[in-house]
């Protein structure tokens, strides 16, 4: 893994149909504070800000597929990387909370 995949935890591993992903249920998380949240996200996501990841863990736990998005995809990186060293295998960076919201079906 390059430097900056790794600094903004860029997934080097083939490409997924996120769109795919998330008509099959994934867990749509995005990871911005509450207050960004509440001003618009994707539909069915709830919100875990990044810096309370570790104490909210068990809510990740057996779910399929969980996607992470933010506002630019940094703090999703950084959540992704994150559930990754816990142990999460099944974790897509969705990039920005627009770009989720667009693949989902209305």
């Amino acid at each position: 893994m390059g430097f900056f995949s790794k600094l903004f935890g860029i997934d080097e591993t083939p490409t997924v149909d996120l769109a795919e992903v998330i008509s099959k249920g994934a867990f749509l998380v995005d990871v911005r504070s509450r207050g960004e949240f509440q001003s618009g996200s994707a539909k069915g996501a709830i919100n875990i800000p990044l810096d309370v990841i570790p104490q909210q863990i068990e809510k990740f736990k057996d779910k399929e597929t969980i996607v992470v998005f933010c506002r630019s995809g940094n703090r999703s990186g950084q959540a992704k990387r994150m559930l990754n060293e816990k142990g999460f295998k099944n974790v897509i960076n969705g990039g920005t909370w627009q770009d989720v919201a667009q693949l989902i079906k209305k």
